[in-house]
């Protein structure tokens, strides 16, 4: 992986996993998480360490995975397409969300700024309306990883 890739994907694999401190590597000490409104928890998260408890909490909750599916990288900055298949506890049943984020870096490469923008539905899966997504490399069920990004696997405490 190169340029940006590298970090978000490093960042994602600690929010697949659980693991605040793969998370808290990528992370600013300053960084700032902004989320769309009306989604659950919409509320801006502040801090490296406050966000890397924050997913790591939500990972618990829901057994949540995200996935890269594309990226644009800049000088200074990133734009992602990802997908997070996760459990919602009502239903139960497995579901994929998709979104975008822009990324902004500190001087030293760490995330300093993450804006997200995405739908979140717990009873079904929120994605671009007849989008060939499996044909274009982005994850699908069955198939949680991409053509840019394999999450990293769990491991046993």
């Amino acid at each position: 992986m190169t340029g940006h890739l590298d970090t978000i994907a490093r960042y994602y694999n600690g929010c697949s996993t659980g693991d605040a401190g793969l998370m808290r590597a990528t992370l600013a000490d300053d960084v700032v998480h902004w989320f769309l409104a009306p989604n659950p928890g919409s509320a801006a998260v502040h801090g490296g360490e406050h966000l890397a408890r924050y997913w790591r909490k939500v990972h618990r909750l829901i057994d949540a995975v995200w996935i890269v599916d594309h990226l644009l990288d800049g000088t200074g900055e990133a734009v992602i397409e990802w997908t997070m298949f996760w459990t919602p506890p009502r239903s139960g049943r497995r579901v994929a969300t998709r979104g975008a984020e822009w990324f902004a870096f500190a001087p030293d490469g760490r995330i300093s700024e993450i804006r997200s923008y995405y739908r979140q539905h717990d009873d079904r899966d929120t994605e671009l309306d007849g989008f060939p997504y499996a044909e274009r490399g982005y994850s699908c069920h069955g198939a949680e990883h991409s053509a840019v990004h394999t999450p990293a696997e769990e491991t046993a405490p």
